[in-house]
C-alpha cells in the first residue's frame, strides 16, 4: 500500500517540525479539530460554488493535520491516548463525509450522473471503518483492505482537481474506482469477520 511504503520516510521528514510544534505547546487534538474544521468548511464552500481545483488545493493544505497530529502524539510527552484516537478517527469519518457530500451535491447541482457512484463511495467509505470496528469488538483482527483511506483520499481528491482544471473523465474514473475500492474492501471485511466468527463458535 502507498502509505504503508511512504509512512517511514515522511515520518522522518515531518518529525523535526512535530518536535518544534509540541514545544511551543502545540496538542495533537488541536491539530486535528482545526484540519478537520478547515477541510470541513473548505469542502462545503468551495465545492458548492464549483471550485473543485481551488478547494481541493485547501483542502490538501488542511489535510496535512492527518500527518502532523499524529507525528506530534509520538513526539510529546505525553504520546498518544485512547481519547486522541477516537477523537482523529471519528474527524477522519467526518472529512470524508464533508468532501464526498460536498462533491455530491455538486453532482446534483451540475446534473452529474456519477451522484449514484459518490454516494456509494460515501456508504462504502463509512462501512469500512465500521466494520473493522465492530470486528475488533469480537476480538477478530480486520485490517484487510486493497486500499487505505489515505489512498482512497489521495484518489477523491486527485479526481476532483483535475475535474476542476478541466481535464475529461477523470471525475468518473476516481469516483467509479473510489467506489469499487471501498466495496471490495467492505467485502474483504466481511469474510474476515464471517470468518472469525465461525472459527470461534
Amino acid at each position: 500500500m502507498v502509505s504503508s511504503a511512504f509512512k517511514p520516510a515522511v515520518s522522518r521528514l515531518i518529525e523535526p517540525i512535530a518536535r518544534g510544534a509540541a514545544r511551543l505547546g502545540v496538542t495533537p487534538n488541536a491539530v486535528t479539530l482545526i484540519g478537520t474544521f478547515g477541510t470541513t468548511v473548505a469542502a462545503i464552500y468551495f465545492y458548492f460554488q464549483g471550485e473543485l481545483f481551488i478547494g481541493t488545493l485547501v483542502i490538501c493544505f488542511f489535510a496535512a493535520s492527518d500527518l502532523f497530529d499524529g507525528a506530534i502524539a509520538r513526539v510529546s510527552a505525553k504520546g498518544a491516548s485512547q481519547w486522541g484516537g477516537f477523537l482523529d478517527s471519528t474527524c477522519d469519518r467526518v472529512t470524508d463525509a464533508a468532501i464526498l457530500g460536498s462533491l455530491a451535491i455538486y453532482c446534483v447541482r451540475t446534473d452529474n450522473r456519477l451522484t449514484p457512484v459518490v454516494l456509494g463511495a460515501i456508504v462504502t467509505g463509512m462501512l469500512v471503518p465500521y466494520i473493522r470496528a465492530k470486528a475488533e469488538s469480537f476480538g477478530i483482527p480486520c485490517t484487510v483492505g486493497i486500499a487505505e483511506r489515505t489512498e482512497r483520499i489521495i484518489l477523491a481528491l486527485t479526481a476532483i482537481g483535475l475535474h476542476g482544471l478541466g481535464v475529461a473523465y477523470v471525475l468518473a474514473l476516481g469516483m467509479w474506482l473510489l467506489f469499487v475500492l471501498g466495496l471490495v474492501t467492505v467485502i474483504q471485511r466481511i469474510l474476515v469477520v464471517r470468518a472469525g466468527l465461525f472459527n470461534h463458535g
